[in-house]
């Protein structure tokens, strides 16, 4: 779906280059992080795909497209925008905001209506409430989903995502990346994502680009990227639990085996994940944990052991 080739960007005559010969394949439907140290070149190479900023060299196709040979407001039209700081006209509804793209693509009244109100109920805001509302009205959670509703108004294939929750608190950030993971793979786009939060990535990439100076590091899945860092950089950017992070990744379901646990043992359905069955061992003082299915049938039980041959790669 998009193919960077040997893209470069410099911003002056003199130092290094922002972005340096970065290569990068990103199949349809995947969220691809790209992440690094400030300045590695992450926000630089996502301007790039949708022509924000102009490549010094290199080549970007989105579809099979070359973006250069694309009408740079033709080409941002058909590519969602989403950014940390929202961007919402002040003077414009939430209706109206949302409705951006779509007046612009000429489409009638009634098929506007129609999808602000069904992209306020995917964003879980109700359009009753909320469509004659004004920005200065809402919290920053609910601006950032004004935010991504009205990057998704016209259907796009491709979106990008800078920092989109850089300004949320902790908590909310948490429900908001799940809320938004469920709606982008239910939609199944294609989505470019920057942030600086190795956690966020790992929780929100289905590939992840490490970037250095320019230079593309690691390019990998989240689970083989914790568990197969490529050099001393990469393992010292991910952290020291990368152990812990990696289990939270992989389910207990995946590790089950047969047998019923012990009565004091913990339950946990099949969809959680090891870190949450150890935390929940450590917590019972016990050394397995029972596997339920969603009618709550025990299936069978993970042990201590299992989960540290997880968390070694093993």
């Amino acid at each position: 779906m998009i193919v960077l080739e040997n893209l470069s960007k410099r911003f002056a005559n003199t130092g290094p280059a922002a972005v340096d010969g970065l290569s990068l394949h990103i199949k349809a439907g995947e969220i691809c992080v790209l992440i690094g140290p400030s300045g590695c070149g992450k926000t630089s190479s996502m301007r790039m795909i949708n022509r924000m900023l102009e490549p010094d060299a290199g080549r970007i196709l989105v579809d099979g497209h070359d973006v250069m040979q694309t009408d740079a407001v033709t080409l941002r039209r058909s590519i969602g925008y989403v950014i940390q700081q929202v961007g919402l006209f002040p003077h414009m509804t939430i209706a109206q905001n949302i409705a951006t793209v779509p007046k612009l693509l000429g489409w009638d009244a009634a098929r506007i209506n129609r999808r602000v109100d069904e992209l306020l109920a995917l964003v879980k805001l109700d359009p009753d409430r909320y469509r004659q509302r004004f920005p200065r009205d809402l919290s920053g959670g609910q601006k950032q989903r004004v935010g991504v509703a009205r990057a998704l108004a016209a259907d796009p294939p491709v979106m990008l995502m800078d920092e989109p929750f850089g300004a949320i608190d902790p908590i909310n950030r948490a429900l908001l990346q799940d809320e938004f993971l469920r709606i982008l793979r239910e939609l199944g786009k294609t989505i470019v994502f920057v942030t600086h939060d190795i956690d966020e990535a790992i929780r929100m990439g289905t590939r992840i680009a490490i970037l250095r100076e320019g230079k593309l590091v690691q390019y990998d899945t989240p689970e083989r990227l914790l568990a197969r860092p490529a050099n001393t950089f990469v393992e010292a950017f991910v952290g020291t639990d990368r152990s812990l992070k990696r289990l939270a990744l992989l389910s207990v379901g995946a590790y089950c085996q047969a047998g019923a646990a012990a009565w004091q043992a913990p339950r946990l359905p099949q969809t959680a994940g090891l870190r949450d069955a150890l935390s929940a061992m450590l917590m019972a003082g016990t050394e397995e944990a029972g596997i339920v299915d969603a009618q709550g049938l025990e299936t069978g039980r993970v042990t201590l052991l299992s989960i540290r041959h997880a968390a070694s790669g093993e």
